[in-house]
């Protein structure tokens, strides 16, 4: 946003990531979940302009409100706010992550709530975008619980890392939920990696963009603090929730009992689960404690600012 208040967007849209599992035994869930989040993004915007009233409450400092046929759901003025959205007061007001309010006003809420809030209709409407093309594969694939908790522990992942490193700005959006829905594809194929053909074409797309996705989050106005904390969170659960019965033992299962030769899963895919599940927990117990006694991550790493704006001769960083 103008007012420099981070808002989390993936901005890499459309891509097939898509590839090939070789048994066809699994069910397939009918996906209802990712587009009730979708519109429950929507619903929380709408209430959010409505709240905004922008005729009513805007001072005229940044100029008349756009689209005022909208009435109290017309948007602040284009220079406050380029994404067509509402003003900052009213963002903080929805519940946009604060770290002061966090940590000093003991609402810890808003690392829930922040995730369902945007910054504006370009904002909510690349967020959307994203969520359908990669949520609903996931969730026809894995199940509405599977997908609905990464989806939700990787925003708040994000919002935990988010919280400790910008701490003068407030943020808002589902992007960090929707980078750990990347992450878990990515885990997803590399623990799984025996029974699916294409499998290099498939993760050379998965890295190329969540590359792609995560150079971006440099640009000023951007969290990718609260990117990279999602897809760390969704990257480890994916280990850890979203593993497949190796080859062939859906087929192992009909054969005579001293046939039976397959075990259900590979001993690596164990050994990756054990792994993502302590340095998971880890990272949650360390992020909230120094989260919540106020420790400011910039202290105790002087370049890790870098990862979410680089500063250029186009633009400066001021957080």
């Amino acid at each position: 946003m103008a007012s420099g208040d981070p808002e989390r967007g993936t901005k890499n849209r459309g891509h097939n990531t898509s590839f090939y599992y070789v048994e066809t035994s699994d069910k397939q869930w009918t996906s209802w979940l990712i587009p009730m989040f979708v519109v429950a993004n929507i619903a929380v915007f709408i209430v959010a302009m409505y709240v905004n009233n922008c005729p009513k409450n805007n001072l005229g400092f940044y100029g008349s409100c756009v689209a005022k046929f909208l009435g109290r759901l017309s948007f602040q003025p284009l220079k406050e706010n380029p994404l067509f959205g509402p003003s900052s007061s009213t963002l903080e007001k929805m519940g946009a992550l604060e770290w002061n309010k966090v940590v000093h006003e003991h609402q810890g809420w808003r690392l829930i709530t922040c995730m369902w809030l945007h910054a504006g209709v370009i904002h909510l409407l690349a967020n959307m975008l994203s969520l359908i093309f990669i949520g609903i594969r996931l969730e026809q694939q894995f199940g509405f619980v599977r997908v609905g908790i990464v989806y939700l522990l990787s925003g708040l992942g994000g919002s935990i890392l988010s919280s400790l490193f910008i701490q003068q700005n407030i943020s808002v959006g589902a992007s960090g939920a929707l980078f750990g829905l990347l992450g878990a594809m990515l885990s997803e194929l590399l623990t799984n990696w025996t029974i699916y053909t294409n499998k290099i074409a498939a993760l050379f797309t998965l890295v190329v963009i969540i590359g792609i996705n995560l150079a971006l989050g440099i640009l000023p106005h951007v969290d990718n603090f609260a990117h990279i904390g999602g897809f760390l969170t969704g990257f480890f659960l994916g280990f850890i929730i979203l593993l497949r019965p190796q080859f062939g033992w859906h087929e192992s299962r009909h054969l005579p009992a001293d046939a039976r030769v397959k075990s259900r899963h590979m001993a690596y895919q164990y050994v990756l689960l054990l792994v993502a599940m302590v340095l998971l927990i880890v990272g949650f117990t360390v992020g909230l404690v120094m989260l919540f006694r106020g420790v400011n991550g910039n202290d105790h790493c002087s370049w890790c600012h870098y990862l979410s704006c680089v500063p250029t001769s186009k633009w400066k960083c001021d957080n």
